[in-house]
């Protein structure tokens, strides 16, 4: 007699596997355990197979019906349903496996272990936030320019256009390695150039203008904060870092000796050298004793071992009134001395690229070394600090010309 869902509900497990048989060679197994497993009863080729139609409740007994139906089907044009199940199911893991997501962390995992963690971090969240939802389960293969365009355009509806363009060219490297992978065949995001709404570029807010850079330092004397981000402030210009790399600055890496910092910079993963003008010293100094048993030389608010906020420079500015989107960042302290060191004090754009520890090439193709020009790197920042002292003091501003020594 056929089965009833009545009569599979009321159904017991018993000590071993116990069958209710359907019909067509369909039955329930109730496991010792208590799971009830729909199989099917079938013969190949004079052999007889078994196959898995899932579990109940979560298969029903018409789905059950259904699948073993659609199972006979295949028996009847000749192929073996197992055979048939196990293609399907490799069809799938390697559909998922190719999957865009699949490859993209793939890709992730080999290109992003070199870049800065802060970066990698981004480059990730925007993936799994803005492209995974719609394209991370689509075979790498079959994803259309169209259809890049239309997730890549639900980006820029929410005002994020920046954002937009810079998800194209990660989803660029990510098809690249596919098809160097032998995953993909072509590159969709390389059609879709022109297609994104054209975005402004924007520079991090810096001040230039010699006047106001004196107001800017001596605005930090009147800084009501924590003396520790007060240094921070006040060592910020004189050092013109990364943000990044000032508020991880270690005691060990600081050789008062020898009046010189030596740091990995996060942008080129360089080991570099800041050379420490008397200003940036005295600074330094003046913090030891309250810093020197932390391993930062800008330890948190919390005593928790962890660097200042990343927040924390900029915070203050803003504390000091200035506007960080359009008169100063932490950042900008870069973009400050970049044009004053060459427009004011005369410095050769190679000397300062490296003190910033950019990738300049040189006649060798020597893309950087920390310590090329480091001697008229050392007298540059302590001109440099010479310098920002009489803006400070609210001397007169002279324009040099010419190579500064």
């Amino acid at each position: 007699m056929s089965l009833t869902d009545t009569a599979i509900r009321k159904a017991k497990s018993q000590s071993k596997p116990v069958r209710l048989f359907d019909e067509k060679g369909l039955y329930l197994e109730l496991s010792p355990t208590g799971g009830k497993l729909w199989r099917w009863k079938y013969r190949y080729l004079g052999k007889e197979k078994r196959l898995a139609l899932g579990i109940y409740p979560d298969v029903s007994l018409a789905e059950a019906r259904k699948r073993r139906d659609d199972a006979r089907t295949l028996l009847a044009n000749g192929a073996d349903p197992g055979v048939v199940r196990k293609a399907q199911k490799a069809a799938k893991l390697e559909q998922a496996a190719n999957s865009f997501e699949a490859v993209a962390r793939e890709w992730f995992a080999r290109h992003m272990t070199d870049k800065a963690q802060t970066h990698a971090d981004k480059v990730i969240g925007r993936l799994e936030k803005d492209i995974f939802p719609w394209l991370g389960s689509r075979p790498i293969a079959e994803i259309t320019a169209p259809e890049m365009l239309d997730t890549l355009q639900r980006v820029e509806k929410r005002g994020a256009k920046e954002t937009a363009h810079r998800l194209r060219g990660i989803c660029g490297q990510i098809f690249a390695y596919a098809i160097r992978t032998g995953r993909a065949n072509r590159n969709p995001s390389a059609d879709l150039r022109g297609a994104l709404t054209p975005v402004t570029v924007k520079h991090h807010a810096a001040i230039t203008d010699p006047v106001q850079v004196g107001e800017l330092l001596r605005a930090f004397d009147g800084f009501a904060g924590t003396f520790i981000v007060q240094c921070a402030l006040k060592i910020s210009p004189l050092l013109f870092v990364r943000p990044g790399e000032l508020r991880k600055a270690k005691w060990t890496d600081i050789n008062f000796d020898n009046s010189e910092w030596r740091y990995r910079a996060t942008k080129t993963k360089t080991e570099h050298i800041a050379a420490l003008s008397t200003q940036a010293l005295k600074i330094l100094r003046d913090l030891h004793p309250l810093t020197k048993n932390s391993e930062y030389v800008f330890p948190g608010a919390r005593s928790n071992g962890r660097p200042m906020s990343e927040a924390a420079v900029n915070a203050a500015l803003r504390r000091l009134g200035y506007n960080t989107k359009t008169e100063i960042t932490g950042h900008g302290f870069r973009a400050m001395a970049r044009t004053i060191l060459h427009e004011r004090l005369g410095f050769r754009p190679e000397v300062i690229e490296h003190q910033l520890a950019h990738r300049v090439p040189d006649a060798l193709g020597t893309a950087y070394n920390r310590t090329k020009f480091l001697d008229e790197r050392r007298s540059m920042m302590q001109a440099w600090a010479d310098y920002l002292d009489k803006l400070k003091a609210g001397a007169e501003i002279v324009r040099m010309h010419g190579n500064a020594a």
